[in-house]
């Protein structure tokens, strides 16, 4: 619609607490993925179709490492 912002969503890794166990990569491989050290990194953008995975992962995150922010 005219007139509406479009909102940013993204995502951010705090990698010193990553403990480097896939999860956030296996659930939403569009937004994060294993660096090169081992750790999680956000690899893309969160979009209407992945947003749900994005917080699906943040919120399993076993060290609470991962924000979403808009």
């Amino acid at each position: 619609m005219r007139g509406e912002e479009e909102r940013v969503v993204k995502a951010k890794i705090n990698r010193e607490g990553c403990i480097s166990c896939g999860l956030c990569v296996s659930t939403c491989p569009d937004v994060f993925a294993m660096a090169d050290d081992g750790f999680a990194e956000v690899c893309g953008e969160i979009t209407d179709g992945n947003a749900a995975e994005a917080q699906e992962a943040a919120d399993n995150c076993p060290v609470n490492v991962i924000e979403i922010e808009d």
